[in-house]
């Protein structure tokens, strides 16, 4: 039922049939990043994406994500991309540097080339915290992922 009479509005569509989706997962913090994983594929299962239409890549960390994400977005071979990783604070600046330019890359590979990404690296404290939102987060991220590609494809001019 529409909130308003003679207002168009978009569904959420997550109907993931047909589309074909890449995985960019960084191989540091493994037990996070493998969670993450299995809990986005087994979403695009459930919704419908066909198995030979999910492409996986894997990177030594989070500051590769962006760049492997481009090159996907610029094969024009997907519909949407989902980023997937862990940063988790240690005792130095260092996180705050790795999680402020993965972030800003995916960010701008999103923006510069149209493509609908999935940010579901996550920022944590700690070991713990990752691990309770490795399961949520991943299967969010499937989610957020088919969704983008639904609307995209329905604002486009």
């Amino acid at each position: 039922m529409p909130r308003f009479e003679n207002i168009t509005e978009i569904e959420p569509n997550l109907d993931g049939d047909g589309l074909r989706v890449g995985i960019v997962m960084s191989r540091f913090n493994p037990d996070v990043c493998e969670g993450l994983l299995s809990a986005a594929v087994t979403e695009l299962l459930r919704l419908g994406v066909a198995d030979e239409d999910i492409l996986i890549t894997t990177v030594p960390g989070a500051l590769e994500i962006p760049l492997v994400l481009q090159t996907l977005a610029d094969s024009e071979d997907f519909d949407a991309l989902i980023a997937l990783g862990a940063v988790i604070r240690g005792e130095t600046y260092h996180f705050e540097i790795v999680s402020n330019e993965m972030a800003a890359g995916i960010n701008r590979v999103g923006l510069d080339t149209g493509m609908p990404i999935a940010n579901g690296v996550l920022t944590t404290e700690d070991d713990d915290q990752a691990l309770s939102r490795m399961q949520e987060k991943g299967t969010d991220c499937a989610q957020a992922a088919i969704e983008m590609a639904h609307l995209l494809r329905a604002v486009a001019p």
